[in-house]
């Protein structure tokens, strides 16, 4: 997910390509293969502070299991808008997940005006966003000066990557050494960072100007 704001190689349509092939042979099965995940978005979604009319993204939604919750956080006046590569997660998302609006794009390049954004909450995302740099700024583009970004994952980086039997590199972007630059770089500042067993959270606020 070099330095904070390059693209790695191989980015652009044909990255896009894998990513979205990826997702669509694991998207039917997706949930089944995680299914103690939600009392962990319980918890984490429920510390964000999203007030009611909040306009909310969640950026690389999958099958939107998240979105419930950021729905009822956000209220009846609120929006909450999922976004994913793949169309088979929105398929799936779009027949379990309720009242929130769905789009197929890219989260690199979004069809929203500049800084109507109050909370962007990624699962996962940034291990998947080719040239991340790209995608934080666009995502900082459309949030407003005080908002926020939420990176998470139910599991921290130790646990996940002994779930796919690897280790920890230097190089893992979602590191707070790694993260808080990439993040600065992009229009943001890191304001929380938590990443044990039990979850990986970083919360950042989108600076002015």
């Amino acid at each position: 997910m070099s330095d904070a704001t390059a693209a790695r190689p191989g980015d652009g349509p044909a990255e896009l390509a894998r990513t979205r092939e990826f997702f669509a042979a694991r998207a039917a099965g997706w949930d089944t293969k995680f299914p103690d995940d939600g009392p962990r978005y319980t918890r984490a979604i429920a510390e964000l502070g999203i007030t009611a009319g909040d306009f909310v993204v969640d950026a690389g939604c999958g099958t939107g299991r998240a979105l419930p919750l950021l729905r009822a956080a956000a209220g009846p006046h609120g929006t909450v808008l999922g976004v994913d590569l793949t169309p088979e997660m929105i398929d799936l998302a779009r027949a379990h997940r309720g009242s929130a609006d769905l789009l197929v794009a890219d989260c690199a390049r979004l069809p929203l005006r500049d800084a109507v954004v109050d909370l962007v909450f990624g699962a996962g995302l940034i291990s998947h966003l080719p040239g991340p740099g790209t995608g934080l700024r666009e995502l900082a583009r459309i949030t407003r000066p005080g908002g926020r970004l939420a990176l998470y994952h139910p599991i921290g980086r130790t646990a996940l990557a002994a779930r796919h039997g690897r280790r920890i590199t230097p190089d893992d972007l979602r590191a707070e050494p790694n993260l808080r630059p990439l993040l600065d770089a992009c229009g943001w500042g890191l304001t929380a960072y938590t990443d044990t067993d039990e979850r990986y959270l970083a919360v950042a606020v989108r600076r002015e100007g």
